[in-house]
């Protein structure tokens, strides 16, 4: 049985859909904070079999939570203080990302203009179908070269 200590303070990342922990771990930028961070990759779950968790010890107030949303709303984020679990978040898609993926559009702005933020916006919150703010190009999930690390 694998054991990972108890955080003081920070946010423990539940239900994450099995292998999603690396790209959450990027797009969060925990690569760039200097916290201790766990990642459990595959372990078992009642609901889906397999899951991930991630936990993460800083402060609260410093991740954000818009862009796991967007990677997965069905994430369970527990924020912790003291050493407990003070609240527990269920993510809802946000309504723009910014930053998180790229328009693949060749004609759009974006691909002209390099320094411009990839910016999308939620165009149907039921379908989870997220629309360029710049050329109204949709994302499409499975497309490879959408995600920018």
């Amino acid at each position: 049985m694998l054991n990972v200590g108890k955080i003081e303070e920070g946010y423990v990342l539940d239900h994450i859909k099995a292998g999603k922990s690396m790209s959450i771990y990027h797009h969060l930028g925990l690569d760039q904070l200097d916290c201790p961070v766990a990642i459990i990759k595959n372990c078992r779950s009642g609901k889906s079999g397999k899951k991930d968790i991630l936990k993460v010890e800083c402060a609260v107030g410093t991740l954000d939570l818009d862009v796991l949303a967007f990677i997965d709303h069905n994430i369970t984020v527990n924020v912790i203080k003291n050493g407990e679990i003070i609240e527990k978040k269920h993510l809802s898609l946000p309504a723009s990302i910014k930053n998180v993926i790229r328009c693949t559009n060749p004609r759009c702005i974006t691909s002209a203009e390099r320094g411009l933020p990839q910016i999308f916006y939620l165009s149907d919150a039921d379908k989870g179908i997220y629309r360029c703010r710049y050329c109204d190009e949709k994302y499409v999930e499975n497309d490879s070269q959408a995600w920018s690390f």
